[in-house]
């Protein structure tokens, strides 16, 4: 088993990244956390409020500042690595930023790892497996062939491979988990689950892509937050890991949930045009997780999950509502 002391976590201000940091504070003793944020419009240090100083230190800078990677990795024994362009929409309309942060940013983060011997933790997503059909018994597995079907997948498809290519040619010690849809507080509000929440809390009537039937596979932040510290500390150097809490539910569904928990009638949203190269389905099979290192998620009631989420964002106005006239401007443009 492998404790860390000394541990960076990349994009620990965004909303998985700094709701990892909070679980970690919350349930491990004695280990001390640099942030390395770029602060970009996803990133938020009021995500980071609460948590104490003398365990949690932040350092405003960019995974592909050489320098600044390598002056941290030197002075830690472990690295999450979160930070990353995750947006489809937006690698639609400009791939170049997924380029640099997913691609290169990953490659920097590598290089110092190997030069310093830091364990190495990398958070993928299961959209690299691009998509499944509504009624394919199927599952992603480990041995899923890669398949991404926008830029966003596709740049995270590339990092994955490079830390697999930095583990088999220089040793690094390092580990891969690809993760279904997160949702839970913190999360910037273009994402779907928040920007239902919010366009209700404003007034917006929400917005359903296409048919509706898309089908993702939810899991709490917090559940994800547990899983990766459970592969960093007890998962084998060179393996990948799957994610996932048997969370599928469509769309239309999922909206139609948040609809009735806001008091609202479950048909109250408005159909828009389906975005370019929209997966169909996502579906996490987590067996290796759950019975190598023992894994299991403690939030899987999803409508609970739900409702404590609706509240976060109803109590947490004032983070959220200066960043809404621009979402929404940005979305009209394509809808």
């Amino acid at each position: 088993m492998f404790v860390p002391k000394k541990l960076i976590v990349t994009g620990g201000a965004g909303f998985i990244g700094s709701n990892f940091v909070h679980w970690v504070i919350q349930n491990v003793d004695d280990v001390e956390i640099t942030v390395l944020d770029a602060l970009t419009y996803a990133g938020n240090l009021e995500n980071l409020k609460g948590l104490p100083e003398d365990r949690v230190k932040f350092v405003h800078g960019n995974i592909c500042d050489k320098g600044l990677v390598e002056e941290l990795f030197s002075r830690a024994d472990s690295c999450v690595h979160f930070a990353a362009e995750t947006h489809n929409d937006n690698s639609i309309n400009d791939p170049e930023p997924f380029v640099e942060t997913n691609v290169r940013g990953t490659y920097v983060l590598l290089q110092a790892a190997r030069r310093f011997n830091l364990r190495f933790h990398h958070i993928s997503t299961d959209e690299v497996y691009g998509d499944l059909a509504l009624d394919d018994p199927n599952k992603f597995t480990e041995n899923t062939p890669y398949n991404p079907s926008s830029p966003y997948s596709s740049t995270k498809a590339a990092s994955d491979m490079l830390v697999r290519a930095w583990h088999r040619t220089y040793g690094i010690m390092s580990t891969i988990s690809n993760c279904s849809n997160n949702y839970g507080p913190r999360q910037h509000i273009e994402k779907f689950i928040p920007r239902q929440i919010t366009n209700i809390l404003v007034g917006i009537k929400p917005k359903l892509y296409g048919d509706g039937l898309n089908v993702r596979d939810w899991i709490h932040v917090d559940d994800h937050s547990s899983a990766v510290w459970k592969i960093l500390t007890k998962g084998r150097i060179g393996e990948t890991y799957l994610v996932g809490a048997n969370g599928e539910r469509s769309n239309k569904e999922v909206l139609r949930i948040i609809l009735s928990l806001m008091g609202k009638s479950e048909d109250d949203f408005e159909w828009v045009r389906d975005r370019p190269g929209h997966d169909r389905r996502y579906a996490i099979d987590s067996t290796k997780l759950r019975t190598e290192l023992h894994w299991n998620p403690t939030k899987s009631k999803f409508e609970e999950g739900l409702k404590d989420t609706i509240s976060w964002y109803v109590d947490n106005r004032s983070l959220w509502m200066g960043q809404k006239d621009c979402v929404e401007k940005k979305y009209s443009l394509s809808e």
